[in-house]
């Protein structure tokens, strides 16, 4: 079981180095960020774009991953994204992964002016979005004329310093976008199931993510490919689980989804004040103590 965190984009760059080094320093797998434009209760703070802080973070740590959890078409474009995304991973060294999702129905999806898309239009764009942004990292030129997006030899020229491309993590719970995850992705994202109620158990919510994998394992033996060749990855933050009220409950919690399927289970860097509101101390010894504990299951 990989152990990672999100840092989300709230932080003065004279503040965030000091949080993404940390990170690198506690050894987690991967420090990701969320890439919207605001979200939430946060919209009214500060909230930096992910992709120079990405690049700032790059400049700063040396080992740990860095990504996008999740990008999405609401504001995004495959073409000058991709552009984004080879820059990102020739700056870290090729330490870089990117989180691809259909995006929802709030400030992200109305922001730029227009009505937001019905949910089978964000499938049709996330699935229209993948498959140019991948033509685009993995071949030089690219011209593309179907679907929702357009390329007109469009360059990606070196391309990613990883080979063949920088790998996609795409979350997805619905038919459609595990097809996708099974097809383009090298992993996979959940953040639980959203429709189990506020009195929902543990148990439960193990249980609804034991049905996404299973799905998703269904999806890639349609596709032809080897489900164990698809990384799991679960945000906290979203499940009944009390992932970070102790370096026991992590551990407890981390082996429950690594029962059911998780490869990488994620935890938010603490924010005081929030709903992501953790101990720090006790946050610090998950990144060590909690990550040695469950480290091989």
């Amino acid at each position: 079981m990989r152990v990672s965190t999100v840092i989300l984009p709230i932080y003065p760059w004279r503040e965030g180095r000091d949080v993404w080094r940390a990170a690198d320093d506690l050894g987690f797998h991967a420090a990701y960020t969320y890439d919207h434009l605001s979200w939430r209760t946060f919209r009214d703070g500060p909230w930096f774009g992910a992709v120079p802080t990405l690049a700032a973070a790059a400049g700063v740590t040396e080992r740990v991953r860095l990504g996008t959890l999740v990008s999405s078409p609401n504001f995004r474009e495959p073409v000058t994204f991709a552009k984004d995304v080879m820059t990102l991973d020739d700056l870290s060294g090729g330490r870089v992964t990117v989180g691809l999702g259909a995006g929802t129905t709030g400030f992200d999806a109305t922001v730029l002016g227009g009505e937001a898309w019905s949910a089978r239009e964000r499938a049709d764009r996330l699935r229209d979005f993948t498959v140019l942004l991948d033509r685009l990292l993995t071949e030089p030129a690219v011209t593309h004329d179907e679907g929702h997006y357009r390329a007109h030899e469009a360059r990606t020229i070196p391309g990613p310093v990883q080979s063949p491309r920088v790998p996609f993590a795409i979350a997805a719970t619905g038919p459609r976008g595990l097809r996708l995850a099974a097809r383009y992705g090298q992993a996979w994202v959940t953040t639980g199931d959203g429709r189990l109620g506020d009195d929902a158990t543990p148990a439960e919510s193990r249980a609804a993510v034991r049905d996404q994998v299973e799905r998703l394992e269904g999806a890639c033996a349609d596709a032809g490919r080897d489900p164990g060749s698809v990384e799991r990855i679960l945000l906290t933050g979203f499940t009944p689980d009390p992932a970070l009220e102790s370096v026991d409950a992590f551990v407890e919690t981390a082996r429950g989804y690594a029962e059911v399927g998780v490869t990488e289970i994620v935890v938010h860097w603490p924010i005081p004040g929030t709903q992501f509101a953790a101990d720090q101390r006790v946050f610090e010894q998950i990144a060590t103590e909690g990550a040695t504990q469950v480290d091989g299951l």
